[in-house]
């Protein structure tokens, strides 16, 4: 379990700093935060998504699974930012709990639900 938690976090990194890094790049050209912090998720939640089946849980990744795993996490996301939203609280803080939320939640979904092991029968 540690090892398969030290793949996820790695990948968590790198999944973060795509996020972030789109989200400043889209902001950074004139897009609304909106916008930008949805694409940045897009692009992060695929990529997160592809590394996870193949390198943490050894999985396939199928077009049910992908959907799961995105619906998932977009609903968190969307949780989240309304959350932000109606608190007032600034974007930077709102990434900084959407990652920490994300990051443990996804994991827990990931492997008991999306990328969970079949028993045969």
């Amino acid at each position: 379990m540690a090892k398969i938690f030290a793949r996820y976090a790695t990948i968590g990194v790198m999944n973060t700093a795509i996020h972030w890094i789109t989200f400043a790049i889209l902001v950074e050209h004139g897009q609304p935060q909106s916008l930008s912090n949805f694409i940045a998720f897009c692009v992060a939640v695929t990529f997160s998504f592809f590394a996870n089946a193949k390198w943490t849980f050894s999985s396939e990744a199928t077009t049910i699974r992908y959907l799961m795993y995105v619906l998932f996490m977009g609903i968190v996301a969307v949780m989240i930012g309304s959350y932000a939203d109606r608190l007032k609280v600034s974007p930077v803080a709102t990434l900084v709990v959407f990652s920490a939320i994300s990051f443990i939640c996804g994991f827990i979904y990931s492997k008991y639900i999306v990328f969970r092991e079949r028993k045969n029968k």
